[in-house]
């Protein structure tokens, strides 16, 4: 029998973000990551900035339709409270494979009619395509915002490649695919790094660890225009004032790529 890995991928972001719907094993393997990247509490605050700014720059080219995928436990600045206040009318469907993730934010947008929560996984996106939710709140035959922030390196080659260029297959011309991601060490860590970073997930959770080359992030974008100022240090992607400054001498720190694509 194979043994039980409690931690989610979810739960433990919601512990970096100092939030408090995680268990003993989610604090337990975040701690284990904490303990390789001490940054991680900062380089997940940094990542929560960039999905704010991506929603933003989404609804000021007149996007109001958002597809969040690995959205994760609710916490501040949640897409539809960023969309909401910077637009009127905006449709959001959050999936994530944590059936935590899933009723919390159920609980959060009760009596909502404008946003919804799916389980679903990304590595096979037809059902969360098909979601009788997703064909109600979302209208395909207009732009939407695919957001895919820091969920992209829980999925392996096998299935990621496949399954963004499915996603934004479906999507319109004018659509745009926003994405965060974790590098490889032939970009910044070391092996060393990698390969304990790696074992955290293996071992502690059902979302093993796939860290991408910038040429390797670059391929999700093949097709799309890539929007200024390209796939950039996250800190770096369109900065706003009011963003975490904790890597403003390096962005190099943040170990992650940032970028967006508009469908042509």
């Amino acid at each position: 029998m194979t043994e039980a890995k409690p931690a989610t991928a979810a739960r433990m972001y919601d512990y970096y973000l100092g939030g408090t719907h995680n268990f003993p094993a989610d604090r337990e393997a975040a701690e284990g990551m904490i303990a390789i990247y001490p940054q991680m509490l900062a380089v997940a605050r940094a990542n929560r900035a960039f999905l704010g700014r991506a929603v933003r720059f989404a609804a000021g080219q007149g996007v109001r339709q958002f597809l969040d995928i690995g959205s994760g436990i609710p916490t501040q600045g949640n897409v539809h409270e960023v969309a909401d206040a910077v637009t009127d009318g905006a449709r959001v469907v959050y999936v994530d494979i944590d059936p935590v993730a899933v009723a919390e934010s159920l609980d959060l947008l009760e009596g909502n009619p404008r946003a919804t929560a799916i389980h679903g996984d990304l590595k096979d996106p037809q059902p969360i395509l098909d979601h009788p939710q997703v064909q109600e709140l979302i209208d395909f035959n207009q732009p939407v915002a695919l957001l895919l922030a820091s969920v992209l390196h829980f999925v392996p080659d096998d299935f990621a490649f496949d399954a963004v260029a499915r996603l934004v297959g479906t999507l319109p011309s004018g659509s745009l695919l926003a994405v965060s991601h974790g590098l490889s060490p032939e970009d910044l860590a070391t092996e060393a790094e990698e390969a304990a970073a790696k074992g955290v997930y293996q071992r502690q959770t059902a979302t093993p660890l796939t860290l991408r080359s910038r040429a390797g992030v670059a391929l999700f974008f093949e097709g799309l225009d890539v929007v200024d100022p390209g796939l950039v240090w996250l800190p770096m992607w369109r900065p706003e004032p009011t963003d975490p400054q904790d890597f403003a001498d390096d962005p190099r720190g943040a170990a992650m790529l940032a970028g967006a694509g508009r469908k042509p």
